[in-house]
Formats: C-alpha cells, sequence, structure tokens
C-alpha cells in the first residue's frame, strides 16, 4: 500500500511541475533581453543559426511524418515503440553521436469503447472521453443521479450519504490548466471519498466547442477506484442547468482497463564536447502522446523542435565546449517513468548537468525563455498542499542569490540574440516534468514562452493534429532552442539551479 500512496503523491507531483511547465502564453513578468559580452562574442554564430532556421524544413518535414505516418504513440503501444526506433534513427542519420534507447519500462493502459450520455430529465449523449488511468464500469455501465459542484470546497459541504452511490460531475470553470489539471486529476478519488460512483470532469481548457479533452487521473490508494471523464464545456454546462430545475440521471460505460507494463524507451544523442565533454546541457521533450489526435502540438512539435535545434547546431559545424545531448523522453503523459529513468541512468554525472531545457507547451509564436523555479504560488496541489509556482506571479528579485541574479544577467544577454525573431525576452518560471528529477538536484531548468494563444484549445483532444503547427512559428522555436542551447554549451560561466525538497 505505502508504494502506491508514494506513486499516488508522485504523480500529483509531475502533475504539479507539468502543469506549471505546460503554461504557454504571456508570463506576468518579462525582461526584456540586453545586449552584453556575450551577444558580443555570438551574435555571428547566432545569426548564422536563426538564418539556417528561417529555411530549415527538414525538422516540419520529419514532424509531418511522426504525426501521418506514426500518428498517436500512447504508452505501452507499439506506434510508440515504432516512433522509439524511428527517432534513435533519424539521430543517427543527421550525425549526432552516442545514440541509445535507454529501456524504460511503462504502463499500457487501454481506453476500449466508451460512451455517455444523460438519461434524465432529457436524453442526450454526451462528448466524453475516458480519463487517462481510470479504471472501467461494469459491463453494463453505471446509471445514477448526477451531484453537481464547482469546487471540492462545494463538495466537502454536502453530506456523504447524498453523495453515496452518485455520479458527481466537477464544473472548476477555467481558471488556467494548473487548476482544471487538479480537478481531472485528483477529483476522482476525493469524490470516492465521499461514496460516489464516478465522476465526468469539465475539459481542461477555455473553448467550447463540444471538444472533450482527456489527461491522466492519480488514484488515492486509500479510496476506491471510481471510472471518471472528461466532458465538453457545453454539456458541463447544461448539466449545471439541469441540475437547478431538478434531478439529473447520466449513464456512463466505459471498458478501460490496465494491461501489462510494457518496455519502451527514451532516445538520446550527443554533440560532444570539444573542451568539457563530461558537462552536459540537455534539452528535448517527450516522445509519448495520448491516444487521440496526433500529439502534434503535446508533443511532436517539442521532440522536432529541439531535435532540429541540436541538428541545424550540427550541421553548422559548430563544436560547443559542452556536449549538448538531446532526449526524447517516454511516458510523459500518465506515469514520468522516462524522467526518473533518466535521472538513474545519469547517476552522480546529474551534478555535471549545467542547464536542462524542456519544450512542451507547443509550438506556437515564442516570445522568449523561462528560466529557472522562481515567482509566486500559481495554485496549491492536492493531496499535499505542496504550492506549486507560476511563471512569475508575485516575482521578487530581491531574493535572488548573487548566482542567480548574474544567471539573470546572461539570460538577458542571451536572448538579446533572439531580436531578429521576437523571442527576446527571459522570464522567471521554466521547467518541465522530464526534466523535474534532475532540477529537483540542482540542474538549472528552462523552458520556451510562447503566445499560448491556442494551445488548449488542442491539448489533449481528437484535433491535435499536424495542421494546427505553423511552420514559420515552428522554424522561430527551432532558432530560439538552438542559439540558447548552443551559448548555454559554450560560455563561461554556468547557470545556477536551486535544489528541490527531495533532493535536501
Amino acid at each position: 500500500m505505502m508504494k502506491y500512496r508514494l506513486m499516488f503523491v508522485a504523480g500529483c507531483m509531475a502533475l504539479a511541475v507539468s502543469a506549471v511547465g505546460q503554461m504557454p502564453g504571456a508570463p506576468a513578468v518579462s525582461i526584456p533581453g540586453v545586449a552584453g559580452p556575450l551577444a558580443a562574442k555570438y551574435k555571428a554564430d547566432a545569426d548564422r543559426i536563426l538564418k539556417a532556421a528561417a529555411t530549415d524544413t527538414d525538422g516540419y518535414a520529419d514532424l509531418q511524418y511522426l504525426c501521418d505516418h506514426i500518428g498517436k504513440r500512447n504508452s505501452g503501444t507499439p506506434e510508440l515503440n515504432t516512433a522509439i526506433q524511428w527517432g534513435a534513427d533519424l539521430m543517427r542519420k543527421t550525425g549526432l553521436q552516442n545514440v541509445q534507447v535507454q529501456p524504460v519500462m511503462v504502463p499500457h493502459w487501454v481506453r476500449g469503447d466508451e460512451s455517455a450520455s444523460l438519461v434524465a430529465p432529457v436524453k442526450k449523449q454526451l462528448h466524453m472521453l475516458g480519463l487517462g488511468m481510470s479504471v472501467g464500469t461494469p459491463k453494463d455501465g453505471i446509471t445514477a443521479d448526477v451531484v453537481f459542484v464547482h469546487t471540492f470546497d462545494e463538495l466537502d459541504a454536502i453530506p456523504d450519504a447524498q453523495v453515496k452511490g452518485k455520479i458527481v460531475v466537477f464544473n472548476p470553470g477555467w481558471h488556467g490548466y494548473g487548476v482544471g489539471a487538479t480537478y481531472r486529476a485528483v477529483g476522482p478519488s476525493r469524490a470516492a471519498a465521499k461514496g460516489a460512483v464516478a465522476v465526468l470532469v469539465r475539459s481542461a481548457t477555455p473553448l467550447a466547442q463540444q471538444l472533450p479533452h482527456t489527461g491522466a487521473l492519480f488514484y488515492d490508494p486509500k479510496q476506491p477506484k471510481v471510472p471518471a471523464a472528461a466532458i465538453s464545456i457545453e454539456d458541463a454546462l447544461m448539466i449545471e442547468r439541469l441540475s437547478k430545475e431538478g434531478p439529473v440521471k447520466v449513464h456512463l460505460q466505459m471498458e478501460a482497463h490496465q494491461d501489462a507494463d510494457v518496455q519502451a524507451g527514451n532516445v538520446i544523442g550527443e554533440i560532444p564536447g570539444s573542451e568539457h565533454p563530461e558537462q552536459v546541457v540537455v534539452l528535448g521533450g517527450h516522445i509519448d502522446s495520448w491516444d487521440v489526435g496526433q500529439g502534434a502540438q503535446d508533443d511532436g512539435s517539442g521532440i522536432m523542435a529541439t531535435f532540429e535545434a541540436v541538428s541545424l547546431i550540427h550541421k553548422l559545424g559548430l563544436k560547443p565546449k559542452r556536449t549538448i545531448r538531446i532526449v526524447f523522453w517516454v511516458n510523459e503523459e500518465n506515469g514520468g517513468a522516462g524522467g526518473r529513468a533518466y535521472r538513474e541512468l545519469v547517476g552522480d554525472a546529474v551534478k555535471n548537468h549545467v542547464a536542462a531545457i524542456e519544450m512542451d507547451g507547443g509550438a506556437e509564436k515564442p516570445i522568449g525563455i523561462g528560466y529557472g523555479e522562481f515567482g509566486g504560488v500559481r495554485f496549491t496541489a492536492p493531496p499535499t498542499g505542496k504550492q506549486v509556482f507560476g511563471r512569475g506571479a508575485k516575482f521578487d528579485s530581491a531574493s535572488l542569490t548573487a548566482e542567480e541574479k548574474q544567471s539573470f544577467d546572461w539570460l538577458k544577454d542571451i536572448t538579446s540574440l533572439l531580436q531578429p525573431i521576437g523571442a527576446n525576452t527571459v522570464s522567471p518560471g521554466g521547467g518541465g516534468s522530464d526534466i523535474g528529477p534532475i532540477v529537483s538536484e540542482g540542474v538549472a531548468s528552462l523552458s520556451p514562452h510562447t503566445v499560448g494563444e491556442h494551445y488548449f484549445d488542442w491539448h489533449h483532444t481528437e484535433a491535435d493534429s499536424f495542421d494546427k503547427v505553423d511552420l514559420e512559428d515552428f522554424r522561430k522555436n527551432i532558432g530560439m532552442l538552438a542559439v540558447v542551447g548552443y551559448v548555454l554549451a559554450d560560455m563561461d560561466g554556468t547557470l545556477a539551479g536551486r535544489k528541490g525538497p527531495s533532493s535536501e
């Protein structure tokens, strides 16, 4: 039991890191780049990189192949392992060295057939997607009255006897992905604790388009596992309206189940450092996706943009002093096994990682780079009560150490090189769930910031397809990642990181 309790807490913490790492859009604090010694030293190289990225076609073509010919890549599926082998072959073909597939065991959750419908006071098919890792219903499904709530506080205020045997419907509204993802992740166990037999949750998106969004849940091992699904905004609002009139009854049927774990792997390649090959700048994204759509923005765009950034550095003949390592992490969506396995792989050499860059927020127009775990509280992640920090909310520069202040100055200098593509800002707050295990050991974390205008319209849906990735925006992300990654791997100084509680 303790093992599963720890897995539950770890899953919720991964959600917290992922929620912050996947928050595209204008950050609360955005610091303009200011040219200094680094810009003077690296301007010629940066201009070459940006010029090459502006006309690059290889990265976009590779992304199209991944999306159209391999497609969705849920953990445990043959499609994921096909993508892994393809990714390793791609790294070898482009000339990267030390290419390997690190074996990683991943869960294999199977969706199966599923449906949900209103049966009273009106009959209507609901737009739904079962939540990842959910259990299924009995063969004949579950038919029960609904208890509608907006928040956990509202649920807690209802006597258990009035929840027992009911289907709880959560509609927390849209207050950012962190809030929506929290209700999705732990809402089922919160409702089960009060006797609910199933849960429906409003999709974590601002866009009402009858499009349900899936995503992972994390069961509390102290509570019964109940089936759970996401429904569209419109359906959640209709249930709310009907609930004000009187009893509402829903039928839910889900074949979801868990098969045995399957061996997959992290895909790794390198440009070895010319002077300090033991020192590493690692960048990448996650190669797995959900079992809907094509996994284009999430996170095909991340792995292909970071890969093409590294590929361009190699094609241009640039020889950074430190090693640049590209990783396609596995199982980000429903377990985080790839990030943990990578931490185990590097062992004590984690101390030689000078920076980690994760792209997992889509490839919309970039506006700058985010750095470090800085900023005010974004939300509190149940069940631990851990406060999760947002990108620059209530950022206090006075709290920075001298090393962190120097790091921001260096990043302002570096990002000034990105003025030609309009990405010349640095903001407090950057990272991602795959790099979380090494970042907690004190490795400096970074992630791109984009305009984030539509990412959560498509995220975890059938609509996350190749056509959603704009070529020009994609090229700008490649250029930004290549410039930042190259300079960090070649400059004399190194960015400051912060150790997390788990490593202290």
